[in-house]
């Protein structure tokens, strides 16, 4: 089975119809904790990894959907990683995108603020605006797209795991305008070698400074972005994969968050690797983990 499906998504790419894309600015009127600072992004391309983008001010959401007529009503919101001091566009971005779509997930990929008092009035909060907006608009426009507003998802890589279970544990608080009422919760997560704390021992301290803005952060910073500590019944089921020789971001993030969803009795899957390190660089294979992925939304009942 699982050979199947890890075939099923990489072959015969040559013959699939060209995958639509289409990028729009997040917000629809003025950026919300926004200084109105002068546009200072830049990109730049890195042989290993792809494209990265820096100083991050002007947040936008890239839609890509599956080839007409297969699209199977799931989307996957990814948040690209990067300690929240630059962003992974193309490896933790696009190329998920386009995986997804192989598989008739439409997917969008979500270039998030860069924390930096700057641009943003309050930091801190930035990202999580730019994750609840991002959700927020996916619902709204989920007859456009194809999408079944049950079956929106969120997705984090590194930093942008725990941007992505910021916005899974923290959706109950909205920080965007919100007349709508529309639901901020994701309908699952996957998180990807993520930060999830930012205690002292296990947490990513490069991430919690940059996201903060401060390398003396309150207890009760340290404590609401620790998102191990507000996992509840109503944290959205998950899927977890990360290294156990991780040495950027150690893998009790990943078992402690994995232990709180248990407790809470909120359905959860976590695959460890032996080595694989920190960005799965070398291994395990993309083929590896994400046809695991797959085989987890195929379990769950979000597609057939």
């Amino acid at each position: 089975m699982f050979r199947k499906i890890t075939v099923s998504l990489f072959c015969c790419l040559w013959i699939l119809p060209a995958i639509a894309q289409e990028e729009l600015p997040l917000y629809p009127g003025a950026i919300p904790n926004s200084t109105n600072a002068k546009n200072a992004e830049t990109s730049k391309n890195n042989g290993e990894v792809g494209m990265l983008a820096y100083k991050v001010s002007r947040p936008t959401l890239t839609v890509f959907q599956p080839p007409a007529g297969q699209a199977n009503g799931m989307a996957v919101i990814i948040c690209p990683g990067g300690g929240y001091g630059v962003l992974l566009m193309n490896r933790e971005g696009a190329d998920v995108a386009k995986a997804f779509n192989k598989q008739g997930i439409t997917a969008f990929v979500l270039k998030y603020r860069l924390p930096d008092k700057q641009f943003q009035e309050d930091p801190s909060i930035g990202p999580l605006q730019d994750a609840q907006q991002a959700i927020k608009t996916v619902r709204q426009n989920a007859g456009k797209w194809q999408v079944d507003t049950g079956k929106i998802g969120i997705m984090g890589f590194s930093a942008g795991g725990h941007l992505a279970s910021t916005a899974g544990t923290h959706f109950d608080k909205a920080l965007i305008s919100n007349k709508e009422n529309i639901s901020l919760r994701p309908d699952f997560m996957i998180l990807v070698y993520p930060v999830i704390s930012f205690s002292k021992g296990i947490g990513h301290i490069g991430s919690r400074n940059n996201l903060l803005a401060t390398t003396t952060p309150t207890p009760a910073q340290i404590n609401f972005f620790s998102n191990e500590l507000h996992v509840n019944s109503q944290t959205p089921p998950t899927f977890l994969v990360h290294a156990t020789d991780d040495i950027v971001v150690p893998v009790e993030n990943s078992v402690n968050f994995y232990l709180q969803l248990k407790t809470n009795k909120v359905p959860a899957t976590m695959h460890i690797y032996n080595k694989g390190g920190h960005g799965f660089l070398k291994t395990p294979s993309f083929e590896e983990w994400f046809g695991r992925c797959i085989y987890w939304m195929q379990q769950s009942g979000w597609m057939k």
